[in-house]
């Protein structure tokens, strides 16, 4: 289980060094592809595996199940982290997630999501003023 928020700078190669107690879920290899809310978003391998099983659950029929598995799966960048504990994020992500030098990395439970540091703060203030209905919502649901 991934938990916290820690702040590593991205580095001039577009390289970030884990959270220490990051890196062991992810030394079996790890995919980064595009997350809600402009995040980039880290699976360990085998959590990928089995989202992507789930997905493969969901009816093709569906025009929205297709729209999220086209664009989930085409941004999609397998890796693993080297010995210090770095991944590389592809450019295409870090484009799109607006990553610079200033991230925040969270922990969300089975993934790691990535952020630009400015973005998480808006987000985070965006949602404060909700989190207690969110929580509500998200439990009981």
């Amino acid at each position: 289980m991934f938990l916290g928020t820690h702040t590593p700078k991205l580095d001039d190669k577009g390289r970030l060094i884990l959270p220490a107690k990051f890196r062991e879920p992810l030394t079996t290899g790890l995919v980064m592809t595009k997350g809600q809310e402009r995040c980039v978003v880290v699976w360990p391998s085998e959590q990928f595996h089995i989202h992507a099983e789930s997905l493969r659950q969901r009816s093709q029929n569906s025009e929205k199940v297709r729209a999220y598995t086209r664009v989930f799966f085409s941004s999609a960048f397998d890796d693993t982290a080297d010995k210090q504990g770095r991944i590389t994020i592809p450019a295409p992500l870090r484009e799109w997630a607006g990553l610079d030098r200033e991230l925040v990395v969270v922990g969300a439970d089975t993934r790691v999501e990535i952020w630009d540091k400015g973005a998480w703060e808006q987000y985070l203030t965006s949602q404060e003023d909700s989190f207690a209905a969110l929580d509500e919502e998200a439990v009981t649901s």
